[in-house]
């Protein structure tokens, strides 16, 4: 049997923190983050948790770096004020696009985050769609890889989808665009998007799928620059697409991405709270769909000792 369930947050995403403990109906545990003048950070845990079954909720927000800092520092102290047992919650996990070494010298980082992790002391991570899956096996301590999908399918089985197409943007999210499409009973488009640099500006070379006419739904995992999206968006509109939305699991919407797909054809953007978006980043168009509830059952079944294979979805 764990020990008494006990729910910290970082400072990255507290609402949805906040969120979490409201469905597990427990309260937030009290801690202190104090930063220096000479950006240090020192962690207080104020409540006792010797024994206890610790969860640290900390997506990788901006500023990404302070905040993996943070979360390490906090499962450091949690350690050594003697926890039963600590589960880093990282509803977006950092680094996750390094996470293979396909040029000359540079580090695998999603590997590095994953080490860090494990040394600074967490004996489990809970994560939600991975940019890719096998992020999991950089680490040699259990990883609970929730998926988004179920919260988003109920989100557009609630609306007309008549006409629609979903749309994957690139070859890479086919697979994923596809599952979503057989689920609403849509047909699916692939587009061939390529990178050739660092520059976050893909370029589209062809279309596979008939979007004429049609009400496109792109689906992706993430929305970082917007670059991306706005190829997309302005390849669909070069091939007649009568309307675009766009759903997407983590809204990072750094940069001027906000901006551009506010002032984008765009007419919907559907996302999760997964990362914080302030009110500056929130646009007409903006849908944000809350995983709070799934990540708190996934939480209260793990420390309750039961299964949670009934929270998975395989998209």
């Amino acid at each position: 049997m764990n020990g008494k369930l006990k729910i910290f947050s970082g400072n990255a995403n507290i609402p949805l923190a906040k969120s979490i403990c409201n469905f597990a109906g427990v309260e937030l545990g009290k801690c202190n983050i104090i930063k220096f003048s000479n950006e240090n950070i020192k962690v207080r845990i104020v409540e006792s948790v010797r024994g206890q079954d610790v969860f640290i909720i900390q997506p990788s927000c901006s500023p990404v770096n302070e905040g993996i800092m943070e979360l390490l520092i906090m499962i450091d102290a949690i350690k050594h004020a003697s926890a039963g047992r600590i589960t880093a919650v990282v509803p977006y996990f950092p680094y996750a696009r390094s996470d293979k070494k396909d040029e000359p010298r540079i580090s695998i980082s999603a590997r590095l985050i994953a080490d860090l992790l494990q040394t600074a002391g967490a004996d489990r991570v809970m994560t939600m769609n991975l940019h890719s899956p096998q992020i999991q096996g950089f680490f040699r301590i259990p990883v609970d890889h929730l998926l988004a999908g179920r919260v988003l399918l109920d989100y557009f089985n609630d609306c007309k989808t008549d006409n629609c197409v979903v749309v994957a943007p690139d070859a890479g999210s086919a697979k994923r665009a596809g599952a979503y499409a057989i689920r609403l009973g849509l047909p699916l488009a692939i587009l061939d998007k390529r990178r050739s640099d660092d520059s976050e500006k893909p370029v589209i070379h062809n279309v596979i799928g008939d979007v004429k006419g049609k009400k496109a739904i792109i689906f992706d995992d993430e929305i970082a620059s917007g670059g991306s999206i706005i190829e997309v968006i302005t390849a669909l509109e070069s091939l007649g697409v009568e309307e675009i939305q766009a759903c997407a699991v983590h809204a990072v919407l750094s940069g001027r991405a906000s901006e551009r797909l506010k002032n984008s054809p765009l007419t919907k953007l559907v996302v999760t709270d997964t990362v914080y978006i302030p009110e500056e980043k929130k646009i007409p168009q903006l849908v944000v769909l809350s995983v709070a509830e799934l990540f708190a059952k996934a939480i209260t079944f793990t420390n309750q000792g039961e299964s949670i294979s009934g929270l998975y979805d395989k998209i």
